[in-house]
């Protein structure tokens, strides 16, 4: 156990912490879980937020994504795109 005042200050700071990465962590992967085509847009925002906030790895959260898309069918992809160029250019290579 921490002794010093700033040791204890630390670990319930870390405690904090720890108690909300996993709380994001479950609800990824229940939303993971749950996934079609009406909640797809969600789901790849929360891969993208989970990454941002070094939940996850940027290249899980682009496998991830890519897993996704290759489940969903070409017009799936084409809603999620909405005008983005380089995106739709990827899904149609």
């Amino acid at each position: 156990m921490p002794i010093s005042k700033s040791a204890k200050k630390s670990y319930r700071a870390s405690e904090r912490k720890r108690a909300r990465n996993l709380t994001a962590k479950n609800k990824l992967k229940g939303a993971l879980k749950k996934i079609n085509s009406s909640n797809s847009n969600e789901t790849i925002s929360l891969i993208d937020k989970s990454a941002k906030n070094h939940l996850i790895s940027k290249n899980k959260a682009s496998r991830l994504k890519s897993r996704l898309m290759k489940k969903m069918g070409t017009n799936e992809k084409k809603k999620l795109a909405k005008g983005n160029k380089k995106t739709v250019k990827k899904m149609e290579k």
